[in-house]
């Protein structure tokens, strides 16, 4: 195959006196005119491929299917008012929802605003008397948001636009005419810095944001991120700050009776502890009135610590429900509505990354029971009333089975469907297996591996797939894409490596910094496992990652390219030595290091799927799947590793490159999505060897791929 031409230029960079070559470097540049014309031609080069692929369309209109399903998500009540979204089978985004009494109307609907799908909305917060909403719209898949307030009983808007915000808590007062937010400084005031500099900022509805109060953030790290949070009485403001992406925050408290909200009297709750802590505070509470605090300070895996709010800090605190040695502490919600024996507190946890909830005694931490669950998935968060409440709502899913609202009542104990279960699940096609295998240093890694039910086990094309970073978990999650794949007689795993948090905090930092070569062991160890024990065979098995996952897999493709038959990366990290001046690179040092750290950069040098590309190397067939509108993670990266890829590999491909427009990182129109998991697993079953494409259950969804 000839690829389009890409110059290898002399550009270097030394680092603690190593020079390392970066023949590509010009490729960061999205608006030079030969980055232009290289990525036209990648374009083109992609299209003739895909133009070759007969399945496509098969596997388009069965990942139509599987993702055409009715859900919702839980419901906020704000007085007579109940909030919610929901996604209409078939409908290309989720639209907000108010149901009064008996009727239900559309507030917000991003495809009636945008017929071409491109908006979408981020976030939305009603008032707490209900009769306001603050909701927050994108365009163009950027994340970066418009904040408006909404009058809810006319849809008129009443305040805003309000600019320089991205997902931004807001925090209502009573009486619904301020709230706290969270806006990033003028660029102006910061050139090359735009997407940084966040304060906490208070907001009179009604008045233009140049009056805004600055409450807090000056003097702090200009990576800060900040939540903010108001009891629904009014009484306390907290204020939690976490420097980009690491594991553990600050938090601060104050008692907004003691002064005006302009100028909250903060004091700290914790700081610099390297723990990460949240408080909950129940409606009502005085100073001397007990206080909620998950936290993993000195509980690695978590635990629920009480203390007063006038004392709220780590020295006053007393352990209500102890570390569990065999789950992950993930959320908590207190009960103190009437009607109750006794107040109750519901505790959710992950075992090995499958959900429990359990009731206990709020007031001595007994536990008293459990929340039955449909079966082994992943469920949460909890959500309850803003006043005190005898209810929580909370979300379902497992791998066959869509998300699915619940409520429990604790008054009668209780659990059932919110909204209408979106179908019966694919329990009887579908067989998960929840397997446990040592790693390269023999620590034991677990991993869901799902296949045809009623179906041998013989080796079958495999595509493996994981995350590890950032503390998140790869809960059991309904997937269109893997279920479509066992359906064409394959294997689809899902590994739980180091860097998440199936196993807690200190499962997550052996996988950070110096220990990130952890991360790729246990993929590995996954990778030679799943052939071990006969699910799959070498030359049948892919990689597939996104994000983090996107280097996960980009690990695996150049530390290991003769174990893959084919890698997919989706909007990869993969310049780990550029990482930093790249996207939101500047927050994720926590996570990753930094090359002005000699240690750092060896770390960073040594697995930098970028750097570790040689020439002669017969790579598997690759694919690279970016966003023109990404603003978390830069295209160049892909663009950079595609153009070495091309150059340097001696197999026989194809190295390509697919670029989606006026999308991002994040949410996108329902279509894209199945576009998108069109193309990557048509060309995962062509090159593994995957005998038939998947067919649609339901033969009238013949939708044709974009």
């Amino acid at each position: 195959m000839r690829y389009p031409d890409a110059p290898r230029l002399d550009t270097a960079e030394e680092f603690h006196g190593e020079v390392v070559g970066d023949p590509y470097r010009w490729l960061e540049d999205a608006g030079d005119p030969r980055t232009l014309a290289w990525t036209a031609a990648q374009q083109e080069l992609f299209a003739r491929e895909r133009a070759g692929w007969a399945e496509l369309p098969a596997w388009h209109a069965t990942l139509t299917e599987l993702s055409r399903l009715p859900m919702g998500s839980v419901p906020r009540l704000r007085g007579d008012r109940v909030f919610a979204n929901r996604l209409e089978a078939g409908a290309e985004h989720a639209e907000l929802l108010v149901r009064e009494g008996g009727d239900e109307r559309v507030l917000i609907s991003p495809l009636t605003l945008d017929p071409g799908g491109g908006t979408v909305l981020e976030a939305w917060q009603p008032s707490l008397e209900g009769d306001l909403l603050a909701y927050q719209l994108s365009s163009g898949g950027t994340e970066d948001s418009l904040l408006r307030v909404m009058d809810v009983a006319t849809g008129a808007v009443v305040d805003g636009p309000i600019d320089r915000v991205r997902r931004t808590p807001v925090a209502w007062l009573p009486g619904g005419r301020s709230y706290y937010y969270v806006r990033r400084l003028a660029p102006e005031l910061n050139p090359g810095e735009e997407r940084y500099h966040r304060r906490v900022y208070l907001h009179h509805v009604g008045t233009g944001p140049e009056q805004d109060v600055l409450i807090f953030g000056e003097g702090q790290d200009k990576t800060r991120f900040y939540t903010v949070g108001v009891t629904p009485d009014g009484r306390w403001l907290k204020v939690s700050a976490t420097t980009g992406t690491s594991p553990a925050n600050d938090l601060w408290l104050a008692d907004l009776r003691d002064g005006p909200p302009e100028r909250p009297r903060l004091r700290p709750v914790q700081q610099g502890t390297g723990a990460r802590t949240v408080l909950q505070i129940a409606p009502g509470t005085g100073p001397g009135d007990p206080v909620w605090l998950r936290t993993d300070r000195d509980a690695p895996r978590g635990r629920v610590v009480v203390a007063t709010a006038a004392g709220p800090a780590p020295a006053a605190w007393r352990t209500l429900i102890p570390e569990r040695p065999d789950a992950v502490l993930e959320d908590f919600a207190p009960l103190t509505g009437d009607g109750l024996d006794r107040p109750l507190m519901l505790v959710l946890w992950s075992r090995h990354a499958v959900s429990e909830i359990t009731v206990h005694d709020l007031a001595d931490g007994r536990e008293l029971g459990t929340v039955g669950l449909p079966g082994s998935g992943a469920a949460g968060p909890l959500t309850t009333r803003p006043e005190a409440g005898h209810e929580a709502w909370f979300v379902y899913c497992d791998h066959t089975t869509p998300p699915t609202v619940l409520r429990h009542d604790a008054l009668t104990g209780l659990t059932e469907p919110w909204t209408r279960p979106p179908g019966t699940g694919h329990d009887g096609e579908v067989k998960t297996s929840h397997v446990t295998f040592p790693s390269k240093d023999g620590t034991p890694v677990r991993m869901f591996v799902l296949s045809a039910a009623g179906t041998p086990d013989r080796p079958r094309p495999a595509v493996l797939t994981g995350y590890g970073g950032f503390g998140v978990s790869m809960s059991p999650g309904y997937m269109p894409q893997a279920l479509a794949w066992v359906r064409a007689g394959g294997v689809f795993a899902v590994a739980c490596v180091r860097g998440g948090g199936e196993e807690g905090e200190q499962w997550h930092r052996a996988g950070t910094g110096p220990r990130k070569q952890n991360v790729f062991d246990d993929f590995d160890a996954a990778a030679g496992f799943l052939v071990e024990q006969g699910w799959t065979a070498p030359g049948m098995l892919g990689a597939v990652g996104e994000s983090n996952g996107g280097l996960l897999a980009g690990a695996a493709l150049t530390q290991h390219p003769e174990k893959y038959g084919a890698v997919v990366c989706l909007a990869p990290l993969l310049d780990m030595l550029g990482y930093e001046r790249l996207g939101m690179g500047p927050s994720w040092r926590p996570e990753f290091g930094s090359v002005a750290d000699p240690e750092g950069f060896a770390v960073l040098r040594a697995y930098s799927p970028y750097h570790r590309v040689r020439e002669g190397v017969r790579y598997p067939p690759v694919l690279f799947a970016v966003a023109d509108g990404d603003t978390r993670v830069d295209p160049a990266h892909s663009r950079k590793m595609c153009a070495l890829l091309q150059h340097a590999s001696s197999g026989s491909g194809p190295v390509l490159l697919r670029l989606e427009r006026d999308v991002g990182h994040g949410a996108r129109a329902a279509s894209r999505i199945n576009a998108l998991h069109a193309d990557v697993f048509t060309f995962m079953a062509r090159y593994l060897g995957l005998p038939r494409a998947p067919a649609p259950a339901d033969p009238d969804v013949t939708t044709t791929p974009a």
